[in-house]
């Protein structure tokens, strides 16, 4: 994740990172999914504070840009990447297929990818 603070910039540093992270999800550099580093490991790469980050990825969550699920992180959502709505409900009606079946999930992603191959 290519995320640059500027020190002499008026906008705040929690700022910039929360408007980078969202930039590089509408762009699609960051897909729906993906995982944010923790707000510690992302604040000594950036050389911030760890509160500094806290409070952009909390401002993020509140726009429903970012979810976050407790231990397993926080991941961009598909709003943030402007994926449609009946996108969202089909891959959520899949996954709720496949685990109803006890399909593990590593074989329903690769069920998905050799369907969209062909």
């Amino acid at each position: 994740m290519n995320i640059t603070i500027d020190p002499d910039s008026p906008t705040p540093p929690y700022e910039q990172v929360r408007l980078s992270i969202a930039a590089l999800a509408a762009d699609g550099t960051l897909a729906a999914g993906t995982k944010l580093p923790p707000v510690r490991q992302l604040a000594t790469d950036l050389g911030l504070a760890a509160n500094t980050v806290a409070r952009a990825y909390k401002e993020l969550e509140q726009a429903g840009l970012v979810e976050t699920r407790g231990r397993l992180g926080t991941v961009i959502t598909a709003r943030a990447t402007g994926t449609s709505r009946r996108a969202q409900n089909a891959a959520a009606t899949y996954a709720e297929t496949t685990r109803a079946l006890g399909i593990p999930p590593e074989t329903a992603l690769a069920l998905v990818k050799a369907a969209l191959e062909t």
